[in-house]
């Protein structure tokens, strides 16, 4: 039985999300499952063409990870305190470009679902994060729900 997944970042974004993706797991007897997306294509995204050294670039790209990671800290918490005494649910960080890993994760997992906010990740992505619902309700085989 495939679970309702749900796009979770830490912040107010995803918290409606979250609290719709519970109760339709909730309705449907289905496992409930977390997922935040660590945004691996920060490095493609800037480009080498810096116009200082190699160590401001490489710099800036600890601090998005050191980001990154903290909101997922903050996307697992969120997540624990929605759902505690759910049964059947599970939190997940995976890694990757955020419509890949997203649609990969949906289908690895066989989910009957996606849910998200239509602003997730906007806050600790790249700019394409803005169409990231869309693009994935295009994508994906399964319902996108985009609250």
């Amino acid at each position: 039985m495939g679970a309702i997944v749900v796009a979770v970042d830490g912040t107010e974004a995803s918290a409606l999300a979250l609290a719709r993706a519970r109760e339709l797991a909730a309705q449907q007897s289905r496992p409930l499952t977390g997922v935040f997306v660590i945004d691996a294509g920060w490095a493609d995204f800037i480009g080498n063409d810096w116009q200082s050294s190699r160590n401001a670039r490489q710099g800036f790209l600890d601090y998005v990870r050191g980001d990154q990671e903290r909101h997922s800290e903050c996307a697992r918490i969120q997540f624990s305190e929605v759902c505690a005494g759910t049964p059947d649910a599970s939190f997940r960080i995976v890694a990757g470009e955020p419509l890949d890993a997203l649609a990969e994760f949906v289908e690895h997992e066989d989910a009957a679902a996606l849910v998200m906010g239509r602003d997730s990740f906007t806050a600790c992505g790249r700019p394409s994060a803005k169409r990231l619902g869309k693009l994935l309700a295009r994508r994906l085989r399964q319902p996108v729900y985009v609250i």
